[in-house]
């Protein structure tokens, strides 16, 4: 009987301890989460829609989809030091999302714009050779593509009837100042030198090489066909006539180009351009030419986009003293942008893109995050620039920022709703009470 009694004490002290203690846990998570506290104890502001935060009520309600309203309690937004929009995680939950931070550095921002080239002549080195006068090719020095040739190298012979006239006009030119240079007329001695002028610039115009010219005032002979010599130094690109051809001031006979330098176009995005300027390093690499490095630099930014692919046009100078670079051949360049950006950098991951605004969520206290808009700039390597809003040294989501940015939005519209100059509730339902009440007043 005794051991009896005693048990039932020692239950009735053990039920006691643990309603106790049953009791203050509950109060105490009462204390630190709000929201776990019974309904009829917090005051409730008004009820929105679970689809849409904008629709309220001021009493319980259902939705189109008869889903039940939510109850938006006072105790929601307690601190309102905080900025609009901030939200509270706990660590299991951030760890559950994968949330990871960051924090925001003052660095240098570089980048490496890389493209794919083609070779091609450098235009300034291209010489396109026409007859200045109409005749027969009677012979042709250089008759194969590709052969390289030296400039004022003898290119081929023409005979011209023009030329002809012209030597004679020449010649008939010199014997009449040898005739009247010791004239007592002074007009008359200049008028022979004039003649003599006037004929030895037309053979110079009609590109005849100086020292047939000079043999002409030797010999006084005609030559029934005279050279025409190489402009410049180069390879023969492409050969327009042959021996016995006619050809006119229209026939190009010769298209000689010098690749000792070449230009290389390279197309680069409308996003890559700002970091772009002339004279930056470029370093080019060809399937053709395994483990040789080509340098050179950017010459030229075209001042328009090509309409189809959206890209803008480079011209690229490299040097080719060794003649491996052929034109049309396809290259993989490298230009290294001399640009640099000293500014405040965060991960391009970190950005939440939201419409016309871009928004960061910044770390305010372990587990709270709050929403701020910043101005971008320029990006690369995958970090961006941050122009305003953000100070080096915050802390910034760089990922899970999506579901916390949902959360945010939600809270946000919630505090917007529950601010006085804002609240946007539909007015009360009348009671049927009320409705009496009404038609009494009218009787």
């Amino acid at each position: 009987m005794n051991k009896l009694i005693v048990m039932a004490i020692v239950m009735l002290v053990l039920g006691v301890t643990g309603g106790y203690w049953l009791a203050s846990v509950k109060q105490v998570d009462e204390q630190q989460n709000p929201a776990s506290r019974p309904a009829a104890k917090r005051k409730i502001l008004f009820y929105r829609s679970p689809m849409n935060p904008s629709v309220t009520s001021p009493v319980p309600a259902k939705d189109s989809m008869g889903m039940d309203y939510v109850p938006v309690y006072a105790d929601d937004n307690r601190d309102n030091k905080e900025p609009a929009g901030t939200v509270s995680i706990d660590g299991t939950v951030m760890q559950e999302m994968s949330v990871r931070t960051t924090k925001a550095v003052r660095s240098t921002l570089s980048h490496v714009v890389r493209a794919v080239g083609r070779v091609a002549y450098d235009e300034e080195l291209m010489v396109h050779l026409n007859p200045k006068i109409e005749g027969w090719i009677e012979r042709l020095y250089v008759d194969k593509t590709g052969q390289w040739v030296k400039k004022n190298a003898e290119l081929l012979s023409i005979y011209s009837p023009q030329l002809v006239t012209s030597q004679q006009e020449y010649i008939l030119a010199l014997n009449n100042l040898k005739a009247l240079e010791k004239s007592p007329i002074a007009d008359i001695r200049r008028g022979a030198r004039e003649l003599v002028k006037s004929s030895l610039e037309r053979l110079q115009l009609l590109d005849v090489p100086a020292h047939q010219i000079r043999e002409l005032e030797r010999t006084r002979k005609i030559k029934k066909s005279l050279h025409i010599h190489a402009p410049a130094s180069g390879i023969v690109m492409k050969i327009g006539a042959r021996e016995g051809q006619y050809v006119t001031p229209a026939t190009e006979i010769y298209m000689i180009a010098d690749l000792r330098k070449v230009w290389v176009y390279a197309d680069i995005y409308e996003y890559e351009l700002p970091w772009v300027k002339e004279n930056d390093p470029v370093e080019m690499q060809l399937a053709g030419i395994p483990g040789k490095v080509f340098k050179g630099h950017v010459a030229y930014i075209y001042p328009y986009a090509e309409a189809k692919t959206r890209t803008i046009k480079m011209r690229l100078v490299f040097d080719n003293p060794e003649l491996l670079l052929k034109p049309e051949m396809f290259a993989e360049v490298t230009i290294y942008a001399s640009k640099q950006v000293h500014a405040i950098v965060v991960p391009s991951e970190a950005v939440i893109r939201s419409g016309t605004r871009a928004l960061v969520l910044v770390v305010r206290a372990p587990g709270k995050f709050a929403p701020r808009p910043v101005e971008l700039g320029l990006a690369a390597d995958g970090k961006v620039a941050i122009l305003k809003g953000l100070k080096a040294g915050e802390e910034v989501v760089t990922s899970g920022q999506f579901l916390i940015d949902s959360e945010s939005n939600l809270r946000e519209a919630t505090a917007k709703m529950m601010a006085p100059e804002n609240t946007a509730t539909e007015p009360p339902k009348p009671t049927m009470e009320d409705m009496k009440q009404g038609d009494m007043k009218h009787d």
